[in-house]
């Protein structure tokens, strides 16, 4: 993290500071670590409990058992104090409704979801969601790393 002129918190300088991310599958796990260890404030939501074994011992977050799309399990893992929310769930519906309601409910300023379906992505990012979807990402990757020069 950047140093931060005493006079400011790191909400106030424009630094994200309390995180919710719903699925701890391998890109979840990874952004939760990553943000912990740069020491943002890092909720991770799982159904499994046994994804959270993903996280580095080190991780200072909390993990919550439970559905990203139910109200009460949003609001346990801190949704309402949240400045960014990130959906990397496997699945596209998930993602939506639970970005949807981060965005519309919990009026959480930065949302992302993770989007497999390109069709539904371009459609989503059209509303104001803004999403990754790796399945355009990554077929572009492969076109470029094949091309001859």
């Amino acid at each position: 993290m950047a140093c931060i002129p005493s006079y400011l918190s790191p909400k106030e300088a424009g630094y994200i500071v309390n995180v919710v991310i719903i699925g701890c599958g391998r890109v979840g796990a990874r952004i939760a670590a990553s943000l912990d260890q740069a020491g943002h404030t890092v909720a991770i939501v799982d159904l499994l409990p046994a994804a959270f074994r993903r996280l580095p011992q080190e991780f200072s977050g909390r993990g919550i058992v439970g559905i990203g799309i139910d109200e009460d399990v949003l609001k346990s893992a801190g949704i309402e104090q949240a400045d960014a929310f990130i959906a990397v769930t496997n699945g596209d519906n998930t993602n939506i409704m639970a970005a949807q309601l981060a965005q519309t409910m919990f009026n959480v300023p930065t949302v992302v979801a993770r989007i497999y379906d390109p069709v539904r992505e371009e459609t989503y990012r059209r509303m104001g969601i803004h999403t990754v979807c790796p399945t355009t990402t990554i077929a572009s990757l492969m076109l470029d790393a094949i091309k001859v020069q």
